[in-house]
């Protein structure tokens, strides 16, 4: 899902990076006061994983791509603010190290994989703690990548709307929501059955870090 330069009008990104410094500030202050110093390994090795699996892309015809994306693992056993900053530095080094997702675009990315998504798994996996534990696991893998594929797809939809010339040619990406959505969203609902497995079977390796 990760959305390359040029394909994101300036009214999108800049507010986008204000509102994630923001996050990521507040999020760096309450690291310090709040991690665990025994979970920095599990989390470290998470993260990694999370990275390596985000390298193995695939295009889709609406401008994006599609990989397994680790959001719902790291999510549901490190907690919301983990792992909001753990996968922003994923993104960031991905970008300026790589090119593997846009620097105009890199709060964009963070914010609807790794803040939404993350918030999406916690919130799913909490609200089905009624039902067998990994089954709230594996349906927090899922969310944490259908949510972001969604706004993913909404916000490059968005673009031709927002920034385009006198004539309604568009400046930036070029297709609107009925393209993205479906190009999008629907290989995401198979790929979140992979990154539901996968937070399942970190689950089980990792174990569960109780602060979220």
């Amino acid at each position: 899902m990760h959305i390359p330069d040029g394909f994101i009008a300036p009214q999108t990104y800049v507010p986008a990076y204000g509102f994630a410094g923001v996050l990521w500030a507040v999020g760096l202050r309450r690291l310090r006061r709040t991690l665990d110093p025994a979970a920095v390994p599990r989390l470290a090795v998470a993260t990694a994983v999370a990275f390596a699996l985000m390298m193995v892309t695939f295009p889709l015809p609406g401008g994006s791509t599609a990989h397994v994306s680790g959001v719902g693992m790291v999510a549901v056993l490190f907690g919301v603010w983990n792992s909001f900053l753990a996968l922003s530095l994923v993104y960031m080094m991905q970008a300026f190290m790589l090119g593997d997702g846009g620097v105009t675009a890199l709060p964009v990315n963070a914010l609807a994989m790794g803040l939404a998504g993350s918030v999406a798994a916690v919130l799913t996996y909490r609200l089905l703690r009624r039902l067998p534990r990994l089954a709230g696991v594996f349906a927090a893998g899922w969310m944490g990548t259908v949510v972001p594929a969604v706004l993913v797809a909404l916000v490059l939809g968005w673009q031709p709307h927002l920034a385009h010339d006198a004539t309604g040619d568009p400046l930036f990406f070029p297709f609107s929501w009925n393209v993205t959505v479906p190009a999008v969203v629907l290989p995401h609902l198979l790929v979140g059955v992979a990154d539901g497995m996968l937070a399942v079977m970190a689950w089980r390796v990792l174990g569960r870090e109780e602060d979220s």
